[in-house]
């Protein structure tokens, strides 16, 4: 299978090489793959030259944004994606269970192990792991604006989560589930998710599944900051109370329109400004990933 692997030039952390890790890393699990650095604007280009290539099995060495973008391109195709870690959270290899280890990320994919996961859409963007509309981007663009005066990742998110809790607003938005009826809310969150996700503290921000074939819906009712900020903390604790949100239930399509004539909108740690009405759906098994295999004794 010919292969080549992407990689973010920003992962690893400050003084690595990251494409030398790569390399070194696949080499040494027997992955004989090209390896190039690639810039986060270029990925998604460079995918998709590799697959007019007749490349089959790409490898994103980066973040949830690198995996993202590679995954958009591979998605309904009969090419393989697979993932070393490089990010700070890399939400989508924590759930499919890859080690964050480069080195054993890449006897995983020398394994070649693949499993067929779901992957959503807003409009015509493609996204693996959540997009939101209200406090989530509000808090993505902060924690961008932290990370460009200098600050660390982590420091700029704990930042940019504190003045979102004194600087959020609630957005009044029209629901329409699987092409159905109707309803508006008030909220100051709109979560959706490429499946489930858990809300409790033992478990938060992760998915025990990746192909349920629905999106995770969760809206958040009307309240202030005290509220909001308490509702936050039943929320982690696993004692959500029916007054703090509602999830959605068997939500395979989503449409939000809205008064305002754009909305700001995160998808996979991305922001825009995009104009309702928004069209979110989910898309069974459209993506071909290598996958950590069943452990010994297992079927």
């Amino acid at each position: 299978m010919k292969a080549i692997a992407l990689v973010n030039p920003a992962g690893g952390g400050a003084g690595e090489d990251p494409r030398r890790r790569v390399a070194a890393s696949l080499r040494a699990a027997g992955v004989a793959a090209e390896v190039e650095t690639v810039r986060p604007d270029q990925l998604a280009a460079r995918a998709k030259a590799a697959l007019d290539a007749g490349a089959r099995l790409v490898i994103a060495a980066g973040g949830d944004g690198t995996v993202g973008a590679v995954a958009g391109v591979l998605a309904g195709t009969d090419a393989v994606l697979g993932i070393l870690p490089l990010g700070t959270l890399n939400h989508l290899a924590r759930d499919l269970g890859i080690p964050f280890d480069l080195g054993e990320a890449a006897v995983v994919i020398a394994a070649g192990h693949q499993a067929c996961i779901d992957v959503a859409r807003l409009n015509d963007r493609m996204f693996v792991n959540n997009s939101a509309i209200g406090l989530y981007p509000l808090f993505v663009a902060d924690r961008e604006g932290q990370q460009k005066l200098g600050r660390s990742k982590r420091l700029a998110m704990f930042v940019a989560g504190l003045r979102t809790l004194l600087r959020f607003d609630h957005h009044r938005l029209t629901l329409t589930v699987n092409g159905g009826g109707s309803a508006t809310v008030e909220t100051p969150l709109l979560f959706v998710g490429n499946n489930e996700y858990r809300l409790d503290l033992g478990g938060a921000g992760r998915r025990e599944s990746l192909g349920d074939g629905k999106l995770g819906v969760i809206v958040m009712r009307r309240m202030g900051r005290v509220g909001l900020f308490a509702a936050m903390v039943r929320a982690l604790a696993g004692r959500g109370r029916t007054g703090d949100m509602i999830r959605l239930d068997d939500v395979r399509r989503l449409t939000v329109t809205a008064r305002r004539p754009r909305l700001t909108v995160s998808s996979d740690g991305e922001t825009a400004r995009l104009a309702p009405p928004l069209d979110y759906r989910i898309e069974p098994g459209a993506l071909r990933v290598v996958v950590p295999g069943p452990a010994r004794g297992e079927d």
